[in-house]
């Protein structure tokens, strides 16, 4: 199907309020700025749009990908070939909270959702401000950032399926691992629910204070995807790197930032191809020299050019 007809068709199945663009650049909906086109792009404006979409994909065989606030992803420069769906519509976004839980739409941005903690004197969710990603995604990747995982503090999920049905399911019956949740490899976060702790404001406030310095010591300002490599069980990712001399490494504009060696930045200009051909060099170099697997943390989608 080609562009125009994608979208057009798209348009018929869902509300007005619903946002449909074509050939939309995915680099600028990503942290790392590099990636090509989705044939579609589309913020649903509620659960029932998001039904249709899925519906309307899966009876054509169109390809979708869920998007969030691009951290922890690579889009090719081809871009995507399909529908790319991002639930930044506000209704996805609500934090709602009742006594030591937060209940928050997949849309919502995680450091929104450690500011209400915040204001409701409600601790141990410091540790998700500095991921630049949202719920949602969140919870598909288990992100995770000073000795805390997602999952940690999640009580609850909602999600839908690929035919537009919606469940619930306990943590404790969800498939988590390290920097991964199999549940959201085919299903769709909706919502889910966060169980806080009650705890004076000022302990709150300098634990997000530490964080913060710490966080800011090491990780670049440029743009990346966040940690590139899951850490391997031998040695950290970035220390690895470090110690086979490789930050500052360069392929054209893609560089190891010389903060951390597992971030890979975007010095301007830099294309998918050339931080796949930096990843490549680095998963050779710590194979050659010490026998380890470096495997990808960032997602990478799409097609090349």
């Amino acid at each position: 199907m080609n562009t125009p007809a994608l979208a057009d068709e798209l348009a018929g199945c869902v509300s007005p309020a619903t946002v449909i663009r074509r050939d939309e650049p995915l680099a600028g909906h990503t942290t790392l700025r590099v990636g090509g086109p989705a044939d579609a792009y589309v913020e649903p404006a509620s659960e029932a749009d998001l039904a249709a979409i899925l519906n309307f994909c899966g009876a054509r065989a169109i390809s979708f990908f869920i998007l969030g606030r691009g951290s922890n992803l690579l889009v090719r420069d081809g871009g995507f070939r399909g529908v790319v769906i991002c639930l930044a519509h506000p209704n996805f976004a609500k934090i709602e909270v009742a006594g030591d839980r937060l209940h928050c739409g997949a849309g919502a941005k995680l450091k929104a959702l450690v500011m209400e903690a915040k204001r409701q004197s409600l601790g141990g969710l410091e540790f998700l401000e500095g991921i630049p990603g949202s719920v949602g995604g969140a919870l598909r990747m288990n992100a995770g950032a000073m000795g805390g995982a997602t999952f940690d503090v999640v009580e609850s999920v909602r999600f839908m399926d690929r035919a537009g049905n919606i469940h619930e399911r306990a943590r404790a019956e969800l498939p988590v691992e390290y920097r991964a949740c199999r549940l959201f490899m085919e299903n769709l976060a909706l919502a889910a629910v966060f169980k806080g702790v009650p705890t004076p404001l000022a302990e709150i406030e300098a634990k997000l204070n530490d964080f913060n310095r710490r966080r800011w010591e090491v990780q670049p300002t440029k743009p990346s995807a966040g940690c590139t490599f899951k850490n391997p069980a031998e040695i950290p990712a970035g220390q690895l790197i470090d110690e086979l001399g490789l930050k500052g490494t360069r392929v054209g504009g893609a560089v190891v930032a010389p903060e951390h060696g597992n971030f890979l930045v975007n010095d301007g200009g830099a294309t998918a191809a050339e931080v796949l051909k930096l990843i490549a060099l680095l998963q050779a170099a710590a194979r050659a020299a010490r026998g380890i697997a470096l495997c990808p943390e960032v997602e990478i989608i799409g097609e090349n050019r």
